[in-house]
């Protein structure tokens, strides 16, 4: 997931990608061991050999065909998640068979998925689940609207993603203290029709608001609950997109192409990593840059400013 030039393929471009799966498999052969389920080789070795494949893809293709890279490790990681381990398994994968999950005291599938991707992965690579396996965004990315050329909403709609979280874990505790709802160890029918449930309704949410406002991303920068957990922990994230502002010619193509709106330009003037905690590390950026300006490095900072290009009030 480094930068990546149109020049043939050597190992220092595999490196990125082969970190990603070592970091994964050293997960599975840790919980395997303290807890005797081989499961967890099963199932971390493959979401990791997973997103190394798709890495190491976008590794080797030419600029214009990386995404391709970055579509197939969706899927394969998406796909896995709602078909082997949701509908074949029976484990609610949504937001809210986390919380039923937690609260029954279950180290099952669901917990793991969360507090490994989305509570402690952000820590290391950002957001970059959003870009590279989320479930949701496979069928997003597909639509029509790639780019928004409006500019954000308003920051208070950004609230809403975190009113959608109180709101499944309001949910969640009243079935579960007021109606005393259980759920099983292994998974039931009615967690595989909560599954079904509740991605439709998170489908048909973001795809209408795909074209209602003309932006594939627009549930995740607005009604995801995802976020509530991915926009804190992503904020120390180690791996960020860096630029050099000596070779950047201010041009603008990595803004106009940047799913998720972000003023990457301003933080390259201001001499920082981009610290949006909305950057899904897609890359995308690196990839219509000049040679050099931008590249995904690790280090260790923060920030608390969100330089995002915002929706332009009317002319009154």
């Amino acid at each position: 997931m480094t930068k990546l030039s149109e020049d043939k393929l050597t190992f220092s471009k595999l490196r990125m990608p082969l970190i990603i799966m070592g970091i994964f498999w050293v997960v599975a052969i840790v919980l395997w061991q303290t807890t005797g389920k081989i499961f967890f080789i099963f199932n971390f070795g493959y979401i990791g050999t997973a997103i190394g494949v798709g890495t190491g893809l976008y590794a080797a293709l030419p600029r214009k065909k990386k995404y391709q890279g970055r579509r197939l490790s969706q899927l394969l990681v998406g796909v896995y998640m709602l078909v082997f381990l949701g509908f074949i398994e029976f484990e609610n994968m949504q937001i809210e068979g986390f919380f039923f999950y937690l609260l029954a005291g279950f180290f099952g599938g669901a917990t793991i998925h969360y507090l490994v991707a989305k509570v402690a992965g952000p820590l290391f690579f950002g957001r970059g689940w959003c870009s590279w396996s989320c479930w949701t965004a496979m069928i997003l990315d597909y639509l029509p609207f790639p780019r928004n050329k409006q500019g954000r909403l308003p920051t208070r709609w950004g609230n809403l993603r975190y009113i959608h979280f109180a709101l499944s874990l309001g949910l969640i505790l009243v079935l579960w203290f007021g109606f005393g709802h259980r759920v099983q160890p292994g998974g039931s029918t009615t967690e595989l029709y909560w599954l079904i449930a509740g991605n439709a309704l998170y489908y048909a949410v973001a795809i209408i608001l795909a074209f209602t406002l003309k932006d594939n991303r627009a549930f995740c920068k607005y009604v995801c609950p995802i976020t509530a957990f991915l926009k804190v922990t992503s904020r120390f994230s180690l791996l960020k997109i860096a630029g050099d502002a000596k070779k950047c010619n201010d041009c603008g193509a990595c803004e106009k192409i940047c799913p998720m709106d972000i003023r990457i330009i301003d933080y390259i003037k201001s001499g920082q990593r981009v610290l949006s905690t909305e950057c899904i590390l897609c890359f995308e950026c690196e990839n219509v840059c000049v040679p050099g300006a931008l590249k995904s490095t690790w280090g260790f900072d923060c920030g608390t400013n969100e330089l995002l290009n915002m929706k332009k009030k009317p002319a009154k």
